[in-house]
Protein backbone atom coordinates (compact mmCIF):
# COMPACT_ATOMS: atom_id res chain seq x y z
CA UNK A 1 0.00 0.00 0.00
CA UNK A 2 1.45 3.35 -1.02
CA UNK A 3 2.16 5.68 1.88
CA UNK A 4 0.97 9.17 0.93
CA UNK A 5 0.92 10.62 4.44
CA UNK A 6 2.10 14.23 4.41
CA UNK A 7 1.09 15.42 7.87
CA UNK A 8 1.18 14.28 11.47
CA UNK A 9 -1.34 14.44 14.28
CA UNK A 10 1.28 15.18 16.92
CA UNK A 11 1.91 18.85 16.01
CA UNK A 12 -1.82 19.45 15.85
CA UNK A 13 -2.30 18.14 19.37
CA UNK A 14 0.72 20.12 20.55
CA UNK A 15 -0.86 23.27 19.12
CA UNK A 16 -4.17 22.46 20.84
CA UNK A 17 -2.44 22.06 24.18
CA UNK A 18 -0.40 25.25 23.64
CA UNK A 19 -3.62 27.17 22.99
CA UNK A 20 -5.06 25.82 26.23
CA UNK A 21 -1.94 26.86 28.13
CA UNK A 22 -2.36 30.35 26.70
CA UNK A 23 -6.11 30.75 27.25
CA UNK A 24 -7.33 28.47 30.05
CA UNK A 25 -7.45 29.31 33.73
CA UNK A 26 -4.56 27.61 35.57
CA UNK A 27 -6.85 25.43 37.68
CA UNK A 28 -8.75 24.16 34.64
CA UNK A 29 -5.54 23.44 32.76
CA UNK A 30 -4.00 21.62 35.73
CA UNK A 31 -7.12 19.47 36.10
CA UNK A 32 -6.97 18.47 32.43
CA UNK A 33 -3.27 17.63 32.58
CA UNK A 34 -3.68 15.70 35.84
CA UNK A 35 -6.53 13.61 34.37
CA UNK A 36 -4.43 12.66 31.38
CA UNK A 37 -1.42 11.88 33.55
CA UNK A 38 -3.51 9.70 35.87
CA UNK A 39 -4.94 7.72 32.95
CA UNK A 40 -1.45 7.07 31.60
CA UNK A 41 -0.23 5.95 35.03
CA UNK A 42 -3.18 3.60 35.49
CA UNK A 43 -3.03 2.05 32.03
CA UNK A 44 -2.25 -1.67 31.94
CA UNK A 45 -1.75 -3.05 28.41
CA UNK A 46 -2.46 -6.55 29.71
CA UNK A 47 -6.11 -5.63 30.30
CA UNK A 48 -6.94 -4.58 26.72
CA UNK A 49 -7.65 -6.49 23.54
CA UNK A 50 -4.50 -7.98 22.04
CA UNK A 51 -3.19 -9.27 18.73
CA UNK A 52 -4.44 -12.81 18.18
CA UNK A 53 -7.75 -12.34 19.98
CA UNK A 54 -10.90 -13.45 18.14
CA UNK A 55 -13.60 -10.79 17.90
CA UNK A 56 -17.13 -12.01 18.52
CA UNK A 57 -19.90 -10.68 16.24
CA UNK A 58 -21.18 -7.18 16.88
CA UNK A 59 -23.61 -4.71 15.37
CA UNK A 60 -23.31 -0.93 15.65
CA UNK A 61 -25.82 1.81 14.84
CA UNK A 62 -24.44 4.27 12.30
CA UNK A 63 -24.78 8.01 12.75
CA UNK A 64 -27.02 8.19 9.67
CA UNK A 65 -29.60 5.72 10.88
CA UNK A 66 -28.32 2.41 9.54
CA UNK A 67 -26.34 -0.42 11.06
CA UNK A 68 -22.98 -2.03 10.43
CA UNK A 69 -21.88 -5.49 11.54
CA UNK A 70 -18.49 -7.11 11.98
CA UNK A 71 -19.31 -9.55 9.18
CA UNK A 72 -20.01 -6.66 6.81
CA UNK A 73 -16.83 -4.84 7.78
CA UNK A 74 -14.52 -7.79 7.11
CA UNK A 75 -16.37 -9.20 4.11
CA UNK A 76 -13.80 -7.89 1.59
CA UNK A 77 -10.68 -7.64 3.70
CA UNK A 78 -9.38 -6.40 7.07
CA UNK A 79 -11.31 -3.66 8.85
CA UNK A 80 -9.91 -0.68 10.74
CA UNK A 81 -11.84 0.31 13.89
CA UNK A 82 -11.05 3.76 15.29
CA UNK A 83 -12.46 4.50 18.74
CA UNK A 84 -13.04 8.13 19.77
CA UNK A 85 -14.75 9.86 22.68
CA UNK A 86 -17.66 11.94 21.37
CA UNK A 87 -18.59 14.20 18.47
CA UNK A 88 -17.72 17.44 20.29
CA UNK A 89 -14.34 16.29 21.63
CA UNK A 90 -11.75 18.85 20.42
CA UNK A 91 -9.01 16.25 19.94
CA UNK A 92 -11.41 13.94 18.08
CA UNK A 93 -12.27 16.82 15.76
CA UNK A 94 -8.59 16.94 14.84
CA UNK A 95 -8.05 13.19 14.64
CA UNK A 96 -10.97 12.06 12.48
CA UNK A 97 -10.46 14.68 9.73
CA UNK A 98 -6.77 13.75 9.74
CA UNK A 99 -7.64 10.10 9.19
CA UNK A 100 -10.06 11.15 6.46
CA UNK A 101 -7.26 12.98 4.65
CA UNK A 102 -4.29 10.75 5.33
CA UNK A 103 -5.70 7.25 5.81
CA UNK A 104 -9.11 6.83 4.23
CA UNK A 105 -8.15 7.43 0.55
CA UNK A 106 -5.63 4.57 0.60
CA UNK A 107 -7.96 2.23 2.47
CA UNK A 108 -10.93 3.01 0.22
CA UNK A 109 -8.82 2.39 -2.88
CA UNK A 110 -7.85 -1.02 -1.48
CA UNK A 111 -11.41 -1.93 -0.51
CA UNK A 112 -10.62 -1.89 3.22
CA UNK A 113 -13.35 -0.83 5.64
CA UNK A 114 -12.84 1.93 8.19
CA UNK A 115 -15.36 2.89 10.85
CA UNK A 116 -15.07 5.46 13.65
CA UNK A 117 -16.75 4.32 16.87
CA UNK A 118 -18.01 6.26 19.91
CA UNK A 119 -20.60 5.68 22.65
CA UNK A 120 -22.17 8.98 21.54
CA UNK A 121 -25.75 8.16 20.50
CA UNK A 122 -27.00 8.85 16.96
CA UNK A 123 -30.13 10.51 18.34
CA UNK A 124 -27.93 12.88 20.37
CA UNK A 125 -26.00 14.37 17.47
CA UNK A 126 -23.29 11.82 16.73
CA UNK A 127 -23.53 12.59 13.00
CA UNK A 128 -22.30 16.13 13.64
CA UNK A 129 -18.66 15.10 13.45
CA UNK A 130 -19.17 13.24 10.17
CA UNK A 131 -21.12 16.03 8.47
CA UNK A 132 -18.94 18.81 9.89
CA UNK A 133 -15.80 17.40 8.31
CA UNK A 134 -17.28 15.58 5.32
CA UNK A 135 -15.92 12.24 6.48
CA UNK A 136 -15.95 9.57 3.80
CA UNK A 137 -16.10 6.67 6.24
CA UNK A 138 -19.02 5.77 8.53
CA UNK A 139 -19.31 6.89 12.13
CA UNK A 140 -21.05 4.45 14.46
CA UNK A 141 -22.38 4.31 17.98
CA UNK A 142 -21.19 1.72 20.49
CA UNK A 143 -24.26 1.78 22.71
CA UNK A 144 -23.48 1.35 26.39
CA UNK A 145 -19.79 1.06 25.46
CA UNK A 146 -20.47 -2.63 24.80
CA UNK A 147 -17.64 -3.15 22.32
CA UNK A 148 -15.29 -0.78 24.13
CA UNK A 149 -15.80 -2.70 27.37
CA UNK A 150 -15.28 -5.99 25.56
CA UNK A 151 -11.96 -4.63 24.27
CA UNK A 152 -11.05 -3.33 27.75
CA UNK A 153 -10.45 0.22 26.52
CA UNK A 154 -13.04 2.27 28.41
CA UNK A 155 -12.23 4.72 31.21
CA UNK A 156 -14.08 7.02 33.56
CA UNK A 157 -13.30 10.72 33.65
CA UNK A 158 -11.09 11.50 36.62
CA UNK A 159 -13.49 14.05 38.09
CA UNK A 160 -16.42 11.60 38.25
CA UNK A 161 -16.11 8.16 39.89
CA UNK A 162 -16.81 5.19 37.62
CA UNK A 163 -20.43 4.12 37.73
CA UNK A 164 -21.58 7.31 39.43
CA UNK A 165 -24.01 9.89 38.01
CA UNK A 166 -22.25 12.36 35.77
CA UNK A 167 -22.93 15.85 34.40
CA UNK A 168 -26.10 15.85 32.31
CA UNK A 169 -24.47 16.60 28.99
CA UNK A 170 -22.40 13.40 29.12
CA UNK A 171 -25.30 11.24 30.22
CA UNK A 172 -27.43 12.63 27.43
CA UNK A 173 -24.79 12.08 24.75
CA UNK A 174 -24.00 8.48 25.66
CA UNK A 175 -27.15 7.36 27.42
CA UNK A 176 -25.07 5.55 30.06
CA UNK A 177 -25.53 8.01 32.90
CA UNK A 178 -21.83 7.63 33.71
CA UNK A 179 -18.60 9.35 32.70
CA UNK A 180 -17.36 6.38 30.69
CA UNK A 181 -15.63 6.83 27.34
CA UNK A 182 -13.32 4.70 25.20
CA UNK A 183 -9.65 5.50 25.27
CA UNK A 184 -8.54 6.52 21.77
CA UNK A 185 -7.70 3.26 20.04
CA UNK A 186 -7.16 1.65 16.66
CA UNK A 187 -7.94 -2.04 16.23
CA UNK A 188 -7.48 -3.91 12.94
CA UNK A 189 -9.48 -7.12 12.48
CA UNK A 190 -8.82 -9.52 9.59
CA UNK A 191 -11.28 -11.57 7.54
CA UNK A 192 -11.04 -14.42 10.05
CA UNK A 193 -12.21 -12.02 12.80
CA UNK A 194 -8.74 -12.12 14.37
CA UNK A 195 -7.18 -8.95 15.82
CA UNK A 196 -3.99 -8.14 13.91
CA UNK A 197 -3.10 -4.68 15.24
CA UNK A 198 -3.89 -2.78 18.44
CA UNK A 199 -2.84 0.67 19.56
CA UNK A 200 -4.53 2.14 22.64
CA UNK A 201 -3.66 5.59 23.98
CA UNK A 202 -4.66 6.40 27.57
CA UNK A 203 -3.66 10.03 26.88
CA UNK A 204 -6.34 11.49 24.61
CA UNK A 205 -3.81 13.95 23.14
CA UNK A 206 -1.70 11.09 21.80
CA UNK A 207 -3.19 8.99 19.00
CA UNK A 208 -2.18 6.52 16.33
CA UNK A 209 -0.55 8.12 13.31
CA UNK A 210 -1.72 7.10 9.84
CA UNK A 211 1.63 5.53 8.78
CA UNK A 212 1.39 3.02 11.64
CA UNK A 213 -2.01 1.88 10.38
CA UNK A 214 -0.92 1.77 6.75
CA UNK A 215 2.17 -0.25 7.69
CA UNK A 216 0.00 -2.74 9.59
CA UNK A 217 -2.31 -3.13 6.60
CA UNK A 218 0.67 -3.62 4.28
CA UNK A 219 2.06 -6.31 6.58
CA UNK A 220 -1.28 -8.13 6.49
CA UNK A 221 -1.41 -7.99 2.71
CA UNK A 222 2.16 -9.29 2.42
CA UNK A 223 1.40 -12.14 4.82
CA UNK A 224 -1.75 -13.05 2.90
CA UNK A 225 0.18 -13.16 -0.37
CA UNK A 226 3.00 -15.29 1.02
Amino acid sequence: MTDTVSESLTPQFEALHAERVRTWEPDKLAKNVDQRRALVAAFDPATVVTVGDTVAPFELATSQGGTVTLDELVARGPAVLIFFRWAGCPACNLALPYYNRQLWPALAAAGIALVAISPHLPEQGLDGIRSRHGLGFPVASDRDNALGRRFGITFARGDVPAGQPTPGWIGELTGTGTAEFPQPAVVIVDTDRIVRFVDVSPDWLVRTEAPQILDAITALKVKAAA
